[in-house]
C-alpha cells in the first residue's frame, strides 16, 4: 500500500516521495541520522526554519523500515 504523499517541508516545499526518491538513491541504507544528512543534502529539507527536523526523521524511519 502506497503512502499518500504530502507536504513535509514547508520552507522548501519537500514531499514524503521527495524525501522517499532521495532514499532511494542509495543502494543500502546505513543510519538514521546519515540518511538524514543525505537527504537534507539532496532536498535542502530543515534548512529553513528547522520546523520539519523531527517529521523528516519519522519519515525516513518509516521508509527505511518498510
Amino acid at each position: 500500500m502506497a503512502k499518500e504523499n504530502y507536504e513535509i517541508c514547508h520552507c522548501m516545499n519537500v514531499t514524503y516521495y521527495d524525501v522517499e526518491d532521495a532514499i532511494h538513491q542509495h543502494e543500502t541504507f546505513s543510519d538514521l541520522e546519515k540518511e538524514f544528512e543525505e537527504v537534507q543534502t539532496l532536498t535542502g529539507c530543515s534548512t529553513g526554519c528547522g520546523g520539519c527536523h523531527d517529521k523528516i526523521m519519522d519519515a525516513i524511519s518509516e521508509i527505511m523500515n518498510a
